[in-house]
């Protein structure tokens, strides 16, 4: 089992770190994003990873917890000509995508597919008491549906617990927690 994140920011960087300590060990990770200073507050990097590829730095951090980990890197824009080869065999898709175009455009891209996409919607505030999940075809959807990024701020306890409810589907309703 192979597990594909689109977008390696505040949700795919904290799934990633979930997965890897529940014991998943292959990954798909991609992003053309570089680590800002202005992530460090809710993202799994760090102040000397500044100004690097948040793909090459988040395998090299997810290595250091277990390096037996099997990661393929894409640095690169996610688009309609690229996505379905960089995700062919993954068995499920976390998309952490920032722009609201480009989430569009991966759930369009899978809306047909067998496998389940998890997604997150109203990641923004500090509220974390309604937070729930929400099956649409194929995809699963974590958040709280209303807070978003351009009306409030992003603070870590709210985006790693959006990132733990996203761990839990992938583990429990998408079948990749072996009891």
């Amino acid at each position: 089992m192979r597990i594909g994140i689109a977008g390696v920011g505040g949700i795919g960087s904290n799934v990633a770190v979930n997965l890897v300590r529940s014991g998943i060990r292959k990954f798909t990770i991609a992003d053309f994003d570089t680590v800002e200073e202005s992530n460090l507050n809710r993202q799994f990097y760090f102040k000397d990873q500044i100004g690097q590829a948040k793909v090459a730095v988040l395998r090299e951090n997810l290595l250091r917890i277990d390096s037996d980990l099997d990661i393929k890197v894409f640095p690169e824009r996610l688009d309609n000509m690229n996505i379905n080869d960089v995700f062919t065999d993954c068995t499920a898709i976390v998309e952490g995508l920032d722009q609201s175009c480009d989430k569009k455009m991966l759930l369009e891209a899978f809306a047909d597919d067998s496998r389940s996409i998890i997604s997150a919607s109203g990641i923004a505030g500090s509220c974390i008491d309604n937070l729930s999940r929400r099956k649409l075809g194929n995809c699963i959807i974590a958040g709280d549906f209303i807070t978003d990024c351009k009306d409030a701020r992003l603070y870590a306890h709210k985006v790693i617990a959006v990132a733990a409810l996203m761990t839990d589907i992938l583990l429990t309703e998408c079948g990749h927690y072996e009891r």
